[in-house]
C-alpha cells in the first residue's frame, strides 16, 4: 500500500489536496477489502457525480486492497446514477502475480428501502509502472493544440463563466476553439474535443488522477450537434505512463453515433509529449 492510501485507511488527516481529500476511502474495522468513502459534490455533472471521479475513487481502494500502486488497466461499468454522500466499496482479490495483481470492486450506496444499490462495477489489473522497461516503440503522435493561453477557458463561456457543471470548478481547463463551436450554437459536425488539462489546485497529475482526466472534458456528443447529459455506460482506461509534471494534452474523438449510444476514444499525454494514458468509453446521447 502506498504512504498515501495507509495514513487514510488509518485515518490519520487527510491530504491537503481537493482530489486526494474527495477520493480518500478507509478500511472498514474488522471488515477486509471493504472501504467507506464520501463522495463530494464537487464532481457532479448536474445532478450526479462525474465518472472519471468514482472510478479514481474506486481505483484508490482496489489498489490498497490488491497492494498495488499504479492501474494498468481498469474497467467500469455504470450501473445507476451516484449521488455525493456517503458509499462503500466492496473489493475482491482475484489473483495476485509477480508482477501484476487483478481484482473487482463495486461501489454502493443507500436505497429508498433502506437497503444497498450497486452503482458501478470495476475490474482491474495493478502493478508499478515504475518497474517497466523504458523501451517505447509507437506511430502515435499529439495532436496539433494552440498554447494555452490561446485556447478557451470557462471564463470565455459566452453563457458566463458558471454556466457549466460544478466539476468545472476543480479543473484548470483550456479547450481548442476548434472544438468549441458547441458553445456558440455552431457545432462543426466532427466529433472532436481537446484542451490542456490541470488539476485547479495545482495537484500534479498521477495514475490515479488520470482515470478522471480521461472522463473531464465536455462530450464530443456537442460537437455532433447534440445538447443534454451524456451518461457513460462502460468505461475501460489503459494506464501506460506515470505522467511527467505540467497540463496535460487530453483529445477525444468519436466516429459512430448510432442507436443513441456512441464511443469516445482518448488519449492523454504529458508535458513531456509522452502517451500516458488511453481509453474508451460507450456513452449514451439524448437524440432529438
Amino acid at each position: 500500500m502506498s504512504e498515501t492510501m495507509c495514513e487514510t485507511a488509518a485515518g490519520r488527516e487527510a491530504p491537503g489536496n481537493e482530489f486526494d481529500r474527495d477520493t480518500a476511502v478507509s478500511v472498514r474495522p474488522g471488515e477486509p477489502g471493504v472501504y467507506d468513502a464520501q463522495l463530494a459534490p464537487g464532481w457532479t455533472v448536474g445532478r450526479a457525480l462525474n465518472g472519471g471521479y468514482l472510478l479514481a475513487t474506486v481505483g484508490r481502494a482496489l489498489g490498497d486492497a490488491l497492494g498495488r500502486p499504479d492501474p494498468f488497466s481498469i474497467t467500469a461499468h455504470y450501473l445507476a446514477p451516484t449521488a455525493p454522500g456517503p458509499a462503500v466499496i466492496r473489493t475482491d482479490a482475484a489473483r495476485h502475480g509477480r508482477t501484476v495483481a487483478t481484482g473487482s470492486a463495486g461501489l454502493f450506496q443507500p436505497d429508498r428501502e433502506g437497503g444497498e444499490q450497486e452503482r458501478i462495477r470495476v475490474l482491474a489489473t495493478y502493478g508499478d509502472l515504475a518497474a517497466l522497461p523504458d523501451d517505447v516503440r509507437t506511430t502515435a503522435e499529439p495532436p496539433e493544440m494552440p498554447p494555452p493561453d490561446r485556447c478557451f477557458s470557462p471564463a470565455d463561456n459566452p453563457a458566463g463563466p458558471d454556466a457549466g457543471p460544478e466539476m468545472g470548478n476543480r479543473l484548470a481547463l483550456r479547450l481548442d476553439p476548434a472544438t468549441c463551436g458547441w458553445a456558440i450554437g455552431a457545432p462543426s459536425g466532427r466529433g472532436e474535443m481537446r484542451a490542456w488539462l490541470s488539476l485547479a489546485d495545482g495537484r500534479r497529475p498521477d495514475p490515479l488522477s488520470l482515470l478522471m482526466t480521461v472522463d473531464a472534458l465536455p462530450p464530443t456528443a456537442f460537437e455532433l450537434g447534440l445538447s443534454g447529459w451524456v451518461p457513460t455506460v462502460e468505461l475501460t482506461v489503459h494506464v501506460r505512463a506515470r505522467p511527467a509534471d505540467g497540463p496535460l494534452l487530453v483529445s477525444v474523438t468519436t466516429r459512430n453515433l448510432a442507436g443513441g449510444f456512441l464511443e469516445e476514444d482518448v488519449d492523454v499525454w504529458d508535458g513531456g509529449g509522452r502517451l500516458v494514458a488511453q481509453s474508451r468509453q460507450l456513452a449514451r446521447a439524448k437524440l432529438d
